[in-house]
């Protein structure tokens, strides 16, 4: 992104009237962490986005796979909405409650398949959540880790079509949950309940294209991808810092 864009968007943003912004977590307001409980944002970020959550004209969330309690624990000081398991969960006014209905009988089917592979690699793990099942390989060898999650995914995709459940191929993170389920879906209902004039998304992994893809044709909204890699985002950032910057500039 070059400066002639930021400004534009500090002036588009500074003479709307309802503005909506969505904030990945990992990877976007912080880098990514070998321990995942470590990814404690700044001072600093924590400034920007709590002057952004105040203006009355803003409605700000952090939308995240995180699961609930984790992302708890790193927002819980601040006043702020939260999106949590890639839109299953939203925390409004302090208050969470499901936004959607799943039955999770068929992570009786999937646990098995994550457990195998898990043996086989060595400091990988599996992350149970409330509405999605995921399988994390950061810590382990780079590729034994990467020749088995290629596995895994083999595996998931043989059992995963009946179940009505979907795959996110993650940044060192394979992912099943839903169909339903998906921050595409999640804006998508924010957007079609309100009228914002200014929409800024900004998120750096594969969770984050369904958001993207929503938005790719809304002329107020701004899409910012972080880091390398295909995108379907307008923009692209190359760094949390670079992140950190423009929200700055937005927030003085």
């Amino acid at each position: 992104m070059d400066n002639k864009t930021e400004a534009e968007i500090n002036e588009r943003y500074r003479n709307s009237t309802k503005c909506l912004i969505l904030l990945d977590y990992d990877g976007t307001l912080v880098n990514y962490t070998s321990k995942p409980s470590t990814a404690i944002l700044t001072e600093e970020i924590t400034k920007i986005v709590r002057n952004l959550a105040c203006n009355p004209d803003t409605e700000l969330y952090i939308i995240t796979g995180r699961s609930r309690s984790d992302i708890d624990l790193f927002l819980n000081h601040i006043q702020i909405n939260i999106l949590a398991e890639h839109g299953a969960l939203m925390k409004i006014d302090g208050q969470w409650k499901n936004r959607i209905k799943v039955n999770s009988e068929w992570k009786k089917s999937i646990i098995p398949i994550l457990d195998e592979v898990t043996l086989r690699c060595s400091y990988s793990y599996v992350e149970k959540k409330m509405f999605s099942l995921a399988w994390h390989y950061r810590n382990a060898d780079p590729v034994i880790g990467y020749s088995s999650s290629r596995e895994l995914i083999n595996l998931l995709e043989k059992v995963i079509r009946p179940l009505d459940l979907k795959i996110l191929d993650g940044n060192k993170v394979v992912e099943i949950l839903a169909n339903r389920t998906g921050k595409g879906k999640a804006v998508k209902n924010l957007y079609m309940h309100n009228n914002y004039d200014f929409i800024l998304s900004i998120g750096d992994d594969v969770t984050d294209e369904e958001m993207f893809a929503f938005f790719s044709d809304k002329p107020e909204a701004f899409t910012i991808k972080v880091g390398k890699g295909a995108t379907q985002a307008k923009y692209r950032l190359s760094s949390t810092s670079s992140v950190a910057s423009l929200l700055k500039q937005m927030s003085e």
